[in-house]
């Protein structure tokens, strides 16, 4: 069986403070057959997130001249994946809230064929200490991507995810300023199959989210809608080839 590759991008602006620690809790160990690498996409951070990424391990560094945003660094994370030739990609936020101690068990539906796309649900796992006002948003966004699909959704902001290569491949992000939306909406509207697995959420204790709820608000509904008017091309069962990898059988013959 040939070695597959997993890439875990961390889309970062300003985290020197807590990145090195995201990084050095990604196992680069999940289990035999599979090498795991670690991307940074630094968009235009002012601080000393590159320096500090390279010195915690990081593989691969690719740095945006200017701040981006986040979707833009998301769509890059995917293309660069891709570009590398991951198998899986798995996107963290780095700014430690998210547990990639935890990516064996966010990748096992797409290592096994059951899923092409995977979020880590901080709603079906804890989120304690999350501020209100962010559970009162998180809960109205991802009831309205439910809406839209038909399909029930627990956690639609999640900053943890995990795609197949053809989910890399065929993921489109429409606007810059955020992803989260737009690209479970793409994904599921090609035919994508979504699965969630329950995280640990743990409250940002270092750096400043970029989320700002005017902007948010400005940029996000209107991307949703521009997403559910465009056409998009269904992907065929056929092209969907399972990553099935099982542990060799001490009794096999």
């Amino acid at each position: 069986m040939s070695e597959k590759k997993v890439i875990v991008f961390l889309p970062a602006h300003n985290e020197e403070e807590s990145i090195a620690e995201v990084i050095r809790k990604v196992p680069r160990s999940i289990r035999d057959g599979i090498k795991v690498e670690v991307l940074v996409i630094d968009d235009g951070s002012t601080d000393r997130t590159v320096k500090v990424a390279k010195d915690a391990g990081a593989d691969h560094i690719f740095s945006f001249k200017q701040n981006m945003g986040l979707g833009s660094a998301v769509r890059k994370g995917l293309e660069l994946c891709v570009e590398y030739g991951g198998d899986i990609g798995v996107m963290i936020d780095a700014d430690n809230e998210y547990p990639a101690e935890e990516i064996p068990e966010l990748i096992s539906p797409i290592l096994s064929g059951e899923s092409d796309y995977v979020m880590g649900s901080r709603f079906l796992g804890t989120i304690a200490g999350m501020r209100w006002n962010r559970r009162l948003g998180n809960y109205c966004f991802t009831c309205l991507q439910s809406l839209l699909l038909g399909k029930w959704i627990y956690d639609g902001q999640s900053g943890m995810r995990a795609f197949s290569r053809l989910a890399m491949e065929n993921a489109e992000i429409i606007h810059d300023y955020n992803y989260a939306q737009v690209i479970t909406l793409n994904l599921l509207r090609k035919g994508f199959r979504m699965k969630e697995v329950p995280i640990t959420y743990q409250v940002r204790s270092k750096g400043e989210s970029f989320i700002k709820f005017r902007a948010y608000m400005t940029s996000v509904l209107p991307a949703i809608v521009k997403e559910m008017r465009r056409p998009v091309r269904k992907v065929r069962m056929d092209e969907k080839m399972p990553l099935i990898i099982k542990q060799e059988s001490k009794h096999q013959s």
